[in-house]
């Protein structure tokens, strides 16, 4: 599957949590055996659930309860005025699994959505099983300059006077033609630029800076998971990098994989940020076969 056609918006449902309405898909196991715990699926900054692609569909063929969210502020959830630190994200997703009466989940977090999940299993360690990061936030300072950039006073105004179709055209013009050329910048990829158009509107630039500034300073990264990974056991994590992702540094989960006892780490050669898109089939074959070796730990 092409990342254009991972962008198609997919079908969702919706439930409102005080007030707050958050659009998920659920796909049902379809798989010869059903196993007992559902797999949470969290995208990362200025994404949505529709970056996972048919990730859902390859895990429920493997029997799993598959849920895919938008977080508040992305894709089809609301985009109103709130929290957006990573302590009311986690407390959403604890209130999202209260409303489907789902005790217990396993937890795959892309980026933003890593940093998320670490939260949630440090608030809620009695509702996790097996966790799997992918290109994860939280696990050290270093990340892409733009994302730094877009913290500081003003960027809203300049967001907004910066992004509009004709500079999008120009810029997807750009992109496609030095691919012809064997370079593909990650800030001209399809997927990036339609991340950056959601910010033409003011209500998305508004709720997507909350979140950024939440967890990103001028300087890089402003939290860290890795003083409470010594919380978590080792060898229920599963971590996955691309080795050219140009926005968060492969070594900080090779760190993490080394903090965390028992812990595996895979690297997927010539990915970005997205190992799920690079090579959709071997991610989800790794996260299910991850997911099937911690699937009895419901009533632990």
């Amino acid at each position: 599957m092409s990342q254009d056609q991972a962008a198609r918006p997919h079908a969702r449902e919706q439930v409102t949590l005080h007030g707050r309405e958050i659009a998920f898909r659920h796909v049902a196991p379809s798989g010869p055996k059903t196993h007992p715990l559902p797999v949470l699926l969290i995208h990362g900054i200025g994404s949505s659930l529709d970056t996972w692609a048919d990730a859902p569909e390859r895990l429920a063929a493997e029997g799993f309860r598959a849920i895919a969210v938008d977080l508040p502020g992305h894709g089809e959830s609301s985009r109103a005025r709130g929290d957006y630190s990573l302590g009311s994200l986690a407390s959403t997703l604890r209130d999202l699994l209260d409303e489907l009466g789902i005790p217990k989940v396993h937890l795959v977090g892309h980026s933003l959505g890593g940093g998320v999940a670490m939260q949630f299993q440090y608030q809620f360690p009695e509702r996790v099983g097996a966790m799997v990061l992918e290109s994860s936030g939280g696990l050290g300072e270093e990340t892409f300059t733009g994302l730094r950039a877009a913290t500081l006073p003003g960027s809203e105004l300049v967001i907004g006077w910066a992004i509009n179709e004709r500079t999008l055209t120009a810029a997807s013009w750009v992109g496609e033609h030095l691919g012809r050329i064997g370079i593909r910048p990650h800030a001209l990829s399809p997927r990036a630029l339609e991340t950056v158009s959601w910010l033409s509107e003011p209500d998305r630039r508004t709720a997507f800076l909350a979140t950024l500034r939440s967890v990103v300073g001028p300087r890089g990264q402003r939290v860290s998971a890795l003083d409470k990974l010594h919380l978590v056991e080792g060898s229920s994590v599963l971590i996955i990098w691309g080795d050219q992702d140009p926005m968060i540094p492969v070594h900080h989960g090779r760190a993490a994989h080394e903090m965390l006892q028992g812990s595996r780490f895979v690297v997927f050669p010539g990915a970005g940020h997205e190992p799920h898109l690079h090579d959709p089939p071997r991610f989800a074959d790794l996260v299910a076969a991850h997911l099937v070796e911690h699937g009895g730990r419901i009533g632990d």
